[in-house]
């Protein structure tokens, strides 16, 4: 009989799980609820199980889940360009609101660094961004983000079949000289656009990485100059770098291995420690 319960309790707790990935972002206790057909009272306490044992994350301010990024860990997806799109949107808002600018998330693919999520900025004077559009490598914050953290066979190959079009005054032009940028994203964690790519545009990112500790994609701040000079940025940096690293923990980046408690903090002070801001 126990195990006859101890049965039907997984088999629950299993299908509230594909009923969350299904419905692809926070889901209300009466959504699952209807989605599964069980109780109101049943499903409550399976989730609260599944919280416990790490595999959702519960908001209590909006009384929705999640999944958490145990599950990912384990399973070692190879997330599309759409679920980190799903994922990112409620950090973009956060940056956008931190920084009065727009946001964006890029990934790259074969060498392509593409926008696959944006959040325009609010005030009357912005940079308009398209999903789906694709940035050069050489000369944007996201494309040389990405490339930064790429193993170096495949750098070695990007670098072998890149042009190099003069798009502005300060656009990288030889390989030399992007070689020479990548390594100084390295060492600093940040990747600044500082009109290269377009004439009165600035542009900065980090890198967004998952449970294995892998680049993801690259989140930036993009804006007019004048609404990003130099005394600023220093600001930008410390939201960018903040809020990047609330989307990598929520990837999976920094989840303990013997445990399902994991710290937002502790990911803020690594990050800090590995990619120290620098002027």
């Amino acid at each position: 009989m126990n195990a006859a319960r101890t049965h039907q309790s997984l088999k629950r707790g299993l299908r509230m799980i594909e009923v969350i990935a299904a419905i692809g972002g926070p889901a209300t206790l009466a959504e699952i609820t209807r989605k599964t057909g069980l109780s109101r009272s049943t499903v409550h306490h399976i989730l609260r199980a599944l919280v416990e044992f790490g595999y959702l994350d519960k908001d209590d301010n909006k009384l929705t889940y999640t999944l958490a990024p145990k599950l990912f860990r384990l399973t070692e997806p190879s997330w599309t360009k759409e679920q980190l799109a799903e994922i990112a949107k409620p950090f973009l808002e956060k940056l956008r609101r931190l920084t009065g600018e727009g946001t964006s998330l890029a990934v790259i693919r074969d060498g392509s660094v593409t926008i696959v999520a944006k959040c325009e900025s609010e005030g009357p004077v912005r940079v308009v961004q398209e999903v789906g559009v694709t940035r050069p490598i050489y000369c944007t914050a996201v494309g040389k983000l990405l490339a930064a953290w790429l193993p170096e066979k495949e750098i070695d190959h990007i670098i072998s079949r890149t042009v190099y079009v003069q798009m502005t005054a300060t656009t990288i032009t030889s390989s030399t000289a992007f070689r020479r940028e990548l390594t100084h994203i390295r060492e600093t964690g940040f990747a600044i656009d500082n009109e290269e790519h377009i004439k009165g545009i600035r542009c900065i990112a980090t890198a967004v990485r998952d449970h294995s500790g892998e680049v993801r994609a690259s989140l930036c701040v993009v804006g007019p100059k004048d609404n990003l000079p130099e005394p600023e940025l220093e600001k930008v940096r410390r939201a960018l770098n903040d809020v990047a690293i609330d989307l990598s923990t929520r990837l999976g980046y920094g989840l303990l291995e013997d445990s399902h408690d994991w710290s937002t903090e502790r990911n803020k002070r690594k990050y800090r420690n590995n990619a120290e801001i620098q002027h």
